[in-house]
């Protein structure tokens, strides 16, 4: 494959370690994460993409790297046999075929930057097929489950009244986990009854919060949030109790020990509570586009998974009570 960059230079032979796999897998894998570096770069630019999603590019590019350089190889000179080498290889280290999906998602994403930028000429990945995947359904949870999950939390204590407005929030506007824990204040109005979220990609969109939601974050607005800050300033709406913004992971395990408590045995991921939003709204009659766009999904092939979640309860709600179901 052509390339419009000479490669780089090779290190002098200082001694035995400078011929060395080792030393020759770092020189290549060092000189592929400058082109790593700039595509992340380009992308955060151009996109505007989490720093979640950056890192889950970083390591998914990092490791093809390594790989590559493991069998002499390099990012900027791969053809397309090595790609297909490198997910049959991936198959045989036990790696999902979602992952994988995922991983080859992500390096046509970069090699398709090489080509736009005129630094390579052809794009290796561009024919290597896909991973076949089987449709996997979103978990969710009854209506009662999650009526038991609200109430778990104890509201006349203020880490439990905070638990348990972010649960309502949660539930009633369907947001990301990590929507949720960069809240602020602002962004927040109780008058309309709407909150103004951002999302994936930077992009802005305002939810309804619902009767209960506001009730809830009315009274923890006034009960709850001024003792969790302890009279230190700070805009973030749901603070830890040490008055600092809250990550995904202690929410995550927050949620888990409130499921125990309410008794629930579903196995919940960090998007349950959002998934459940989805399949109920579905459930009682909502458009999907009105789903898709209170998910903040650009795109309503994502959205339209939930669909079958719903035809599956609805095809079990005849099945219970229809004369002939």
């Amino acid at each position: 494959m052509e390339m419009d960059s000479a490669p780089p230079e090779k290190e002098p032979k200082t001694g035995p370690k400078a011929s060395s796999p080792t030393a020759v897998t770092a020189q290549v894998a060092i000189a592929d994460q400058r082109d790593i570096d700039h595509y992340l770069d380009a992308l955060w630019v151009e996109k505007g993409l989490s720093a979640n999603t950056l890192t889950s590019y970083r390591r998914d590019l990092s490791s093809f790297a390594v790989y590559l350089a493991e069998r002499g190889l390099a990012l900027m000179t791969v053809e397309k046999e090595a790609v297909g080498k490198h997910l049959q290889w991936r198959k045989e280290q036990g790696l999902s075929e979602r992952s994988t999906a995922r991983f080859l998602s992500c390096i046509r994403g970069f090699y398709r930057y090489q080509v736009r930028e005129k630094v390579l000429n052809e794009d290796p990945s561009v024919s290597v097929e896909n991973p076949k995947l089987p449709r996997s359904l979103p978990k969710s949870l009854t209506e009662a489950d999650v009526e038991a999950l609200l109430a778990a939390p104890n509201p006349e204590d203020p880490i439990g009244l905070r638990d348990r407005t972010m649960l309502e929030v949660l539930y009633a506007c369907g947001l990301r986990v990590s929507e949720l824990v960069s809240l602020t204040v602002p962004m927040v109005n109780l008058r309309q009854g709407v909150v103004r979220v951002m999302g994936k990609g930077s992009k802005e969109r305002l939810v309804p919060l619902g009767e209960e939601a506001v009730r809830w974050l009315d009274r923890y607005l006034v009960e709850g949030r001024p003792l969790l800050l302890k009279g230190q300033p700070n805009a973030i709406l749901f603070p830890s109790n040490r008055a600092q913004a809250m990550t995904r992971q202690t929410f995550w395990h927050r949620l888990k020990s409130w499921a125990k408590v309410a008794g629930i045995k579903v196995h919940l991921s960090p998007h349950t509570l959002r998934h459940a939003f989805a399949t109920h709204l579905l459930n009682h009659g909502a458009d999907l586009r009105v789903v898709q766009l209170l998910l903040g999904h650009s795109d309503l092939s994502t959205t339209q998974i939930y669909t079958h979640v719903a035809r599956a309860r609805l095809k079990a709600l005849h099945e219970q009570h229809h004369p002939r179901g």
